[in-house]
């Protein structure tokens, strides 16, 4: 069975840091396209970051540029989300998403273009 389980959210204060982590488990992460996205109360579900199978092409939100930093380590089956100077307009659900591609240089940005989602994890920023 092919699942996506996301890890290491938590409450953390203005300009902090967390590092999400997603771990693909059922088959190889070197066959999908990743990416991160978040959902706050009452707003839609929207992309953080991506990033191809071979990591050479990745996407940012404007709102997380210079601040987070999407990864990858196909050996491990993990993808993580490196997120420093938090704010608290950061605070969502966050949700790791997968789908797999033939091209490893393949970006996808939107969340219908994602096949496989992962429960999501709290990310709580206090001012």
């Amino acid at each position: 069975q092919l699942t996506l389980i996301e890890s290491g959210g938590g409450l953390v204060q203005a300009g902090g840091s967390l590092r999400l982590s997603c771990a693909l488990s059922g088959r190889a992460l070197a066959n999908y396209a990743m990416g991160w996205f978040r959902q706050a109360p009452g707003k839609e579900r929207d992309v953080v970051a991506a990033i191809s199978r071979s990591a050479d092409n990745t996407h940012y939100t404007d709102s997380v540029k210079g601040r987070f930093t999407i990864s990858r380590d196909n050996a491990k089956n993990l993808v993580y989300l490196q997120m420093d100077s938090l704010k608290p307009e950061d605070t969502a659900v966050y949700y790791c998403a997968a789908d797999y591609t033939l091209n490893p240089s393949t970006l996808r940005t939107g969340s219908n273009s994602y096949t496989i989602w992962g429960q999501g994890t709290q990310v709580t920023v206090s001012s």
